[in-house]
């Protein structure tokens, strides 16, 4: 099984990028799978239900999220209608939504979650490593395929989860950073990870935000709106066949576009 890990999708940049390389990907390789994660979607902050339908129609078969899922406040309206949409899973209970879904790919049973780090964010999240527990000791027997986006600030927090999963999940990445980083592997139990999938945006920006905007806020300290960029874009994310038998990663391959 192939499936595509597409890191933060950031404004119109964002989606165009989407709708593009998604399309030419699917004319190169068979994909299974698409996961995207797509809390920035809707100007940088937040997903509206038109932008989630335009990005499902895109080709993403899940959209995960972090802690700007609820910016948004339209996405209470639909949020618990839509399982293929997910928030962080370590949410107090009672949150709206759903934090992971089952997928059916081919008729093979794949769970896919969304998780939210805990280490300088905004949130106080639920532990990410006891709700792991907890969801898989739930989980049948025969949902070997797991993929796992860990929304999280430090690469050491997103590494550990990694390896303290390694052998019980299939796939873990990083989203949050909007940086991608160079480190996609397969740990020693056969789980592939990649620190952070980098950012699906605007290319000139501060991760994804106009920089003079940054720059502004940074030099004086005061107030500034930031507003997303435009122009010319990056597609980050990773490519993973995983071994349906087993829900061992086989092989990795890291996707970086930039226009």
């Amino acid at each position: 099984m192939r499936i595509l890990l597409i890191g933060d999708i950031v404004g119109k940049t964002g989606r165009r990028l989407v709708r593009e390389h998604l399309a030419r990907l699917k004319r190169e390789t068979p994909l299974d799978l698409v996961v995207a994660n797509g809390e920035n979607a809707a100007g940088g902050n937040g997903l509206t239900h038109d932008i989630m339908d335009e990005l499902l129609s895109a080709g993403v078969h899940v959209l995960t999220s972090g802690n700007h899922i609820f910016d948004k406040k339209e996405i209470f309206q639909f949020i618990d209608d839509v399982p293929h949409l997910l928030r962080p899973l370590n949410l107090p209970p009672g949150t709206p939504g759903h934090g992971y879904v089952v997928v059916s790919p081919g008729g093979i049973p794949v769970v896919v979650v969304s998780l939210a780090g805990r280490a300088f964010m905004p949130f106080q999240y639920d532990d990410p490593f006891r709700t792991m527990d907890g969801l898989l000791s739930s989980l049948p027997e025969q949902s070997r395929i797991v993929v796992v986006d860990f929304h999280a600030e430090t690469t050491s927090e997103k590494a550990a989860l990694a390896w303290y999963l390694d052998g019980r999940v299939s796939i873990v990445v990083g989203t949050h950073t909007h940086v991608q980083t160079a480190d996609e592997r397969i740990l020693p139990q056969g789980t592939a990870f990649l620190t952070d999938l980098g950012m699906t945006g605007p290319r000139d920006s501060v991760i994804g935000v106009q920089t003079e905007l940054v720059i502004k806020k940074l030099t004086t300290q005061m107030p500034v709106r930031f507003e997303t960029a435009h122009g010319a874009g990056q597609f980050g994310g990773l490519l993973v066949d995983v071994d349906p038998e087993t829900g061992r990663s086989l092989q990795v391959e890291r996707i970086f576009y930039r226009e």
